[in-house]
């Protein structure tokens, strides 16, 4: 799938109306839907293809080189492209090749209920510096944490530039008040993590939750070219999952679309912590297979799910039987993601992964035995969760650069360290 095909339901609503101000910059935005959607595919030819010169941009987009050029020169001036070497040809003009500006970086965290993973990112996906903070239950001593450790990364980068701050959390973000809305595994509900970050750093801050900014990852920086259905499931302490339906972003009235992990699918188990018994989420969770290593197998010596999952690897019998019953339980799920999207690739992000040979058929099993019907889709997994979730996080901040996604604010934001 690629970016300028990638919509929402709310950005379609909105394609009649006025572009707003820009009150970054203090202009207009004159920026028409046609001219968002030549910005889109050039900035997309520009990243899959660097170092690329104006011409082969014009030839692969199709766009008259006269747009060409203006765009480039917009992007030059943004600072998201810069003009590199020069390179010889046996005729005729010698043409200047294009990067993305790999010195424009940006902030992002990885929020998690008991810790937050922070880095510095650069335009290309990669991961430049890191640091962990603790996560605590009071949400304004917890945004403090990390706000606090970004300034540390960010002192370790003198005279950068900084695009802003893409946060990954655990719950779902209220589209129009930007605060979460739901998060039954961190009680920040209603905390204003946007205003007190970008308060505290002086960067735009942009919030979503982990599996939309997963999905988003693999748009920006994945492989999904040509996919209009997909769906991504996040296993983790919890269960979350996106979509992505004839190639829009399954948000719903006030984003709270995709809670996946919290669909009733058995009438007894242990008390999920959004109050009811019976959700995917304590199933097929890594928190539940640590349950069950302990409460049904009485297995010993796994505190985490890395734990498990080393303790599987060398043939520890009771780590096999819990992930086992996971897998199944995650497959089981499945039938639920298959009725309610038809998609054609269903993406599996999360620790489970690391030992997919072995969990990944049993997930295919159970899905096979409970397909509604239709043909069985693909599944693939995104092998390094972490860094998905990071990358994830880049990509709702620069989301707002492209056209389904962009705000009041997608211009000349970048300040300087």
């Amino acid at each position: 799938m690629s970016l300028r095909n990638i919509s929402t339901v709310n950005e379609r609503n909105r394609s009649s109306r006025l572009i707003p101000k820009d009150r970054s910059s203090g202009r207009a935005q004159a920026m028409s839907p046609i001219r968002d959607s030549n910005r889109d595919l050039v900035l997309e030819v520009l990243r899959r293809n660097q170092p690329i010169s104006r011409v082969d941009i014009a030839r692969r987009s199709g766009l008259q080189r006269s747009t060409i050029s203006s765009i480039v020169d917009e992007l030059i001036e943004e600072r998201w492209a810069r003009e590199g070497s020069v390179v010889k040809t046996e005729r005729g003009r010698r043409p200047t090749m294009l990067t993305m500006n790999d010195d424009l970086l940006l902030l992002v965290a990885d929020v998690r209920p008991t810790k937050a993973i922070l880095a510095v990112v650069d335009l290309n996906g990669r991961f430049l510096d890191r640091a962990v903070v603790p996560i605590i239950a009071d949400a304004k001593e917890g945004v403090e944490l990390i706000a606090a450790g970004m300034r540390q990364l960010r002192s370790n980068f003198p005279g950068k530039r900084w695009e802003g701050v893409g946060i990954s959390l655990p719950g779902r973000v209220n589209k129009i008040t930007h605060k979460l809305a739901w998060a039954p595994n961190l009680p920040w509900v209603g905390f204003d993590i946007r205003g007190t970050l970008q308060k505290a750093l002086k960067l735009q801050v942009e919030l979503e939750n982990a599996a939309n900014a997963c999905l988003l990852s693999e748009v920006w920086f994945g492989h999904l070219e040509g996919v209009q259905n997909a769906v991504l499931i996040t296993i983790a302490e919890g269960v979350g999952a996106s979509a992505i339906v004839n190639g829009t972003l399954m948000e719903g009235a006030e984003g709270l679309a995709g809670e996946l992990g919290h669909v009733t699918v058995s009438d007894s188990g242990p008390r999920c912590a959004c109050g009811q018994v019976g959700c995917w989420e304590m199933f097929a969770s890594c928190r539940a297979a640590l349950r069950y290593f302990h409460e049904e197998m009485k297995g010993k010596g796994a505190a985490t799910i890395q734990d498990l999952l080393n303790l599987e690897a060398n043939g520890d019998k009771a780590a096999r039987a819990a992930l086992n019953w996971q897998a199944e339980w995650i497959g089981r799920g499945m039938r639920v993601v298959t009725a309610g999207f038809n998609p054609e690739l269903i993406l599996f992000v999360g620790d489970i992964t690391l030992r997919w040979d072995a969990v990944g058929p049993i997930v295919r099993a159970e899905l096979t035995k409970r397909l509604v019907g239709g043909a069985q889709p693909k599944i693939a997994i995104v092998s390094d969760g972490e860094a998905a979730r990071l990358r994830g996080a880049a990509a709702v901040l620069l989301q707002r650069h492209i056209s389904f996604k962009r705000t009041s604010r997608s211009r000349k934001v970048a300040v300087t360290a």
